[in-house]
């Protein structure tokens, strides 16, 4: 069709991995035609755009005008089927009549039957007859009493679902922070605490790192401009017990929360490697014994050239003397800006790809390069941390090299820790080990974890989950609301993504209740918690074995009772856990190798 609508025949053509489209049948038909395929990376639907944005635009379309003006959908529950009876009701204002006043009642006028059934169960007449007398004669002889003007105006409360989970969720975290770093929230308090001079120090080395970039001009701000505002951002770094001291870093930040879509950017997008890369580099290096080492960029947003014009208040502390009214005119992106690590990482490839480096089609912060000897250099991106990898460190020096040649850059040495993950190596026994032991520490103590009693297991059979265990009275509703669930499950799955795939089932089977859950999954999360607590010094382990991708899948049995689906499929490089794929369809497990 497209042929003969055009007039041009098909010569490349990009598709997701949808089985429709991997079949052997459509592949031997694209072969036949000559049809070159190009099959995007899973879960990454922004390599296949044309075809997404004519999925949006056909979904904007549906939309009915109440629902793109209002962004809800329409409610349909009071239409009604065509042609069943209706009744047309003629509505007015209320008035009140307060000339007419109710008439005498007594109880032998109330013939209703369900008036007298609430009059036995209110009063007993046959056991205190003279009782019920009693009121009838004050029924009788009662005053005549008018109509009320006004209704008692009822007591309008929050819904108890989600009254504070949000705000103990986010305590937490503050109180974490707090007692392990003391960092100072703003420039008032970093100039007044105890670490005042390393805080000063930091911001100074800081500005000279942004006037060296030549990052703003001081200007007059034009009419009809708007400023950015900006703020410090104080962060400090535990730095490794016995090997080297804390660091105290200040980070200018601007507070791009106030930029305008398409006024001051346009497209965003982060350079951040996935967990799964990081996995399947570490098993490259265990298997064949590579040299491993880490940098890290100063500033290195400030390395991105800005395309739109941006005006930013002065710093605090820092503001030029005699030029208190003059504003920065941004030369280059800051942190904080919503296009900052985008034109960072522009800057970033251009330098990659002119040095030979390949860029990997299934991350983009993955880069590579081939020797004459054979022999590789892999570098990963992590917005502004790096890990290297080669066979010598010849080539790792000649790397580094570059990289400071073009970017202020800091040299880390081998790499220990990346991501909150530490890295150890035994390089006798050619075994590499990743370990969160330090994370899931202070998990245990943000949760009040600490002291419980270890299990062996990280999901016990007992726990028969489903969503029939949800809250349904207001006591446990409210009860539940108090309970920091949805912080607790996403802290695991943390920890279940970088290191510990042994917690794999047991976080998909608690998160499938993240909007309701009772008592019963907040136990099983607990069940979870003080498994790691007999299992903090688990790490995942790398070494030499047989070189390939093995791949497996779990047959649960229908496991999910709610919706008897399967749990996962798994990809392993080195028998090291590279990917983890869900099904929400599939009743049987079947693994397809790519």
């Amino acid at each position: 069709m497209i042929e003969k609508q055009t007039g041009k025949q098909i010569k490349y053509l990009r598709t997701d991995n949808g089985l429709e489209f991997c079949s052997d049948e459509f592949n031997r038909l694209c072969k036949s035609e000559g049809i070159v395929r190009h099959l995007t990376v899973r879960h990454t639907p922004q390599q296949n755009g044309v075809a997404e944005r004519m999925n949006r635009t056909i979904m904007e379309k549906k939309k009915t005008p109440q629902e793109v003006w209002s962004g809800n959908p329409a409610n349909y529950s009071d239409l009604k089927i065509f042609g069943c009876p209706a009744k047309v009701v003629i509505s007015r204002d209320v008035v009140f009549d307060e000339t007419a006043m109710l008439p005498n009642l007594s109880l032998k006028d109330c013939s209703n039957k369900e008036n007298q059934k609430q009059v036995e169960h209110q009063i007993n007449t046959e056991s205190t007859p003279q009782v019920s007398t009693k009121i009838e004669n004050r029924v009788a002889s009662s005053p005549q009493y008018s109509i009320a003007k006004n209704r008692t105006k009822r007591e309008i409360k929050p819904p108890k679902k989600y009254a504070e989970a949000d705000l103990v969720a986010y305590a937490l975290n503050v109180a974490e922070d707090i007692d392990a770093n003391q960092e100072p929230s703003n420039y008032s308090e970093a100039i007044s605490c105890e670490d005042s001079e390393k805080w000063m120090f930091a911001m100074q080395e800081e500005m000279e790192s942004l006037h060296k970039n030549k990052t703003w001009d001081l200007v007059k701000l034009p009419k009809g401009k708007k400023t950015v505002r900006c703020k410090w951002v104080f962060k400090k770094k535990e730095g490794t017990p016995g090997v080297e001291e804390p660091k105290y870093k200040a980070r200018l930040v601007a507070k791009g929360y106030s930029q305008v879509p398409g006024v001051d950017f346009t497209d965003v997008f982060s350079p951040v490697v996935k967990h799964s890369s990081i996995r399947a580099l570490l098993g490259i290096v265990a298997m064949h014994d590579l040299e491993l080492e880490q940098l890290d960029v100063k500033t290195a947003f400030l390395h991105g050239e800005l395309e739109e014009d941006i005006y930013m208040q002065q710093p605090e502390g820092f503001t030029v003397s005699e030029k208190e009214d003059y504003v920065c005119l941004l030369k280059k992106s800051l942190y904080g800006l919503k296009q900052s690590p985008r034109q960072w990482y522009k800057r970033f490839d251009s330098f990659m790809t002119s040095h030979d480096f390949k860029r990997s089609s299934f991350d983009s912060c993955v880069y590579f390069k081939k020797n004459n000897d054979g022999s590789f250099v892999y570098l990963l991106l992590y917005v502004d941390d790096m890990l290297i990898a080669a066979k010598d460190k010849g080539e790792i020096r000649k790397v580094k090299a570059q990289l400071s040649e073009e970017f202020e850059m800091k040299d880390l040495g081998p790499a220990k820790k990346i991501l909150g993950m530490e890295i150890l190596r035994d390089r006798k026994t050619s075994k590499l080990y990743l370990s969160q032991k330090g994370y899931i520490e202070k998990l245990l103590c943000r949760f009040n974890m600490r002291s419980a009693k270890p299990v062996s297991t990280p999901l016990a059979a007992h726990f028969r989950l489903s969503s029939a265990l949800s809250p349904q009275s207001d006591d446990e509703i409210e009860y539940m609301s108090h309970v920091p669930y949805s912080s607790a499950v996403g802290s695991l799955m943390y920890a279940m993504v970088c290191s510990r795939p042994d917690l794999s089932y047991a976080v998909s089977a608690v998160s499938r209740y993240m909007a309701n859950p009772g008592k019963e999954h907040w136990k099983a999360v607990q069940w979870i918690l003080r498994y790691l607590r007999g299992t903090t010094d688990v790490c995942l382990q790398f070494g030499r074995t047989e070189d390939g991708v093995i791949g497996y899948v779990d047959a649960d049995f229908a496991g999910d009772l709610d919706r008897k689906k399967i749990s996962h499929r798994l990809r392993l490089y080195n028998r090291r856990l590279c990917n983890k794929l869900e099904s929400h369809f599939a009743n049987y497990g079947r693994f397809v190798y790519h």
